[in-house]
This record gives C-alpha cells, structure tokens and sequence, in this order.
C-alpha cells in the first residue's frame, strides 16, 4: 500500500492529528503519513468503532502519539489539536440504520463532536482541518451524476449530521478564516474494513459471509448501485487536500470517489469469482434478495471532476482493482478455514 506517495512536501516537520484515528480510514490514514516520515501523527479516538488492533504497528514508533478520548469532549478536543498543523477529521458515528435506531447519539457524535473539534482547531490555530463529509448528503437527488454545488433532501439522520458538518464548516471558515476542506466519500472500502457487527459496510460483510459460506442477503434485488471507492483513493484525497498550496482549492466540498456506477449484483458476482480463486467451493455459494432498507437511495455516482481540477486528484484504484486488493487483504486476515 502507498508504495508511491501523493505528496511532495517534506512531511518530516509537520505534525498531524488524525481523530477516528483507530478506525477503518483513520488508521490507514495513519499508516501512509507514518510511512512517509510525519513528524508527529496524534490520534484521538475513544474506540466506540474504533480498534485497537488497527494501531498497534504504530505505538512504539516515537512520532506516534494515541490520546484516548471522546470528541464530545472538547477539552479532550483541544488537548489534541494542540500543537498540531493538521487536523484529518474521521471520526463520527457512521450508518445509516445505526442513525435511524439511534439518532440522538448520532447527532451528538457527528454534530457536536464535530463543533468541538472546529472550536479546538481555531483556538489552538491549527493551519488547515480536512474532514469526512458523505455522499449521503445528496439524500432524495436523483442526479447523476452527483455534483458537489447540487443535492437534495436528507433522507436520514446521519445524512443530516453529516450536512450540518459542512454548514458549520462554512460559518466557521467565513467567520474565523478557518482553512477547512470537506470530503464526500462514495462507499469507501479496503483493508481494516471491519467485516463484524451490526452496522458492517456491505463489501467486508458479504466477503465474510462468502468466506464462511453463508448467503449473503441483498438488500432489494440487487440492482441499486453504488460508487464504490477503494481506500487508497481516500487517503490520496486526504493528503492532497490537506497539503495543496491552491487556495481556490480551500473552503471546499468534494466528491471522493473512483466515478464508476457498480450494482450490488456486479459486486456480489466479482466478490464470489476473485474469493474462488482461494476456495473453489465459494463460486456454489447462493445470495438471496430481501426486503430494501430504510433511507437508502437507489443509485450513486460521483463526478469528481472538481477534486480533479481544484486538487489534482488522480484515483489509482478501480472497483476490480480495489476489489483484488482488498479480498486478497481479508483472506489473510477473516479467520476461517480456506482450501487452497
């Protein structure tokens, strides 16, 4: 992974912190800037969805720094952004069924965690914050493909937490001269995506389901689609963001993606045929059709001709590349019995 970098800058005097760090994009977040010789990468993160297992290559390494804490916290907030140049903000209560049986919490992680955060960022002067927005912000847009200056309704409570981030973000950019960036991601997948729980993103569920040869259910009949973004794709945005010297580029949404429409039938068929290349028996393993979720769109496609322009934006990983990588990732790492 990152075997090429997406910077140019001399990272070895420059301090990020990553919030969420323990988490799927946090961590692999982690990883690139450690790789690449930051001076000092803190994360904050109070593993409610977090791992532990995630940092622990990192936590003997002397520019690594993990403090415990809760982002509805703001002392804990400004405890980490303190000292730090850049702020990569992932951390939030994702799903949107989660917020649909919980959107107190929800709300109260997404909306005043993330205001903590930007009170922390302009009272400890940290130069740019770039933060996790989402694609399900375009809610009831029927649009496609989806462009940043064009969305609809929410059509859940996680849609609409993650919309008040970026208004916050543009009050607090225009009031205190924040530089801010927010990133719509496109179901983001890849390594340290955790395939367990309830709330599990569909691409590490279904290939543990294959692995295990259990069916995995659709939601629907499998004909909603969806642009699915590997990981690499993400933390090449997240750097470039965080270090482009183009100011029209600041105080910015956008679309992170690969900008290619995938049904959840496709993904289900290219799943079950790279998985049986490690277990034959996987390609006579069935998926079934249930009922469609709550507060789901039917199709999503990112054009991300914007981040291209404004931040030079260059998705090395398509869905079949990605795909590869990541299942290659998860059959080393699902703990089942695979027949070579």
């Amino acid at each position: 992974m990152y075997n090429t970098p997406y910077h140019t800058t001399d990272l070895s005097k420059l301090s990020f912190l990553v919030t969420g760090g323990a988490g799927f994009i946090g961590s692999n977040l982690v990883e690139y800037l450690l790789k690449y010789n930051v001076g000092k990468v803190r994360v904050l993160d109070n593993f409610a969805t977090g791992n532990r297992k995630n940092l622990e290559p990192f936590l003997n390494q002397s520019n690594f720094e993990l403090i415990e804490g809760d982002i509805r916290d703001l002392e804990a907030c400004k405890k980490a952004a303190k000292g730090m140049d850049y702020i990569l903000h992932q951390a939030a209560l994702g799903s949107v069924p989660r917020s649909i049986n919980d959107p107190i919490t929800t709300n109260e992680v997404n909306v005043s965690g993330f205001l903590n955060m930007l009170v922390a960022a302009r009272d400890e002067n940290v130069k740019r914050f770039v933060y996790a927005a989402s694609s399900s912000t375009y809610g009831d847009s029927k649009e496609l493909p989806k462009v940043e200056n064009k969305i609809g309704k929410p059509l859940s409570p996680y849609a609409v937490t993650k919309y008040v981030n970026e208004l916050y973000a543009d009050v607090f950019s225009n009031l205190y001269g924040l530089e801010l960036i927010g990133l719509r991601y496109f179901n983001v997948f890849g390594q340290r995506q955790d395939p367990n729980g309830a709330y599990a993103a569909v691409i590490p569920k279904f290939v543990s389901q294959f692995i295990d040869h259990q069916s995995p259910v659709v939601n629907g009949d499998g004909e909603y689609s969806r642009d699915f973004t590997y990981i690499d794709n993400v933390v090449q945005m997240n750097i470039k963001s965080a270090l482009t010297d183009n100011l029209e580029a600041v105080n910015q949404v956008y679309n992170v993606a690969y900008g290619q429409r995938t049904t959840l039938n496709e993904l289900l068929s290219a799943l079950k045929d790279y998985l049986s290349q490690y277990d034959s028996t996987i390609s006579e393993v069935a998926f079934t059709y249930g009922p469609n979720r709550k507060g789901d769109i039917p199709h999503s496609l990112a054009s991300i001709e914007k981040a291209a322009s404004l931040v030079d934006y260059k998705p090395r990983y398509s869905i079949e590349e990605g795909l590869k990588e990541a299942v290659s990732w998860y059959v080393q790492n699902i703990k089942s019995e695979l027949v070579s």
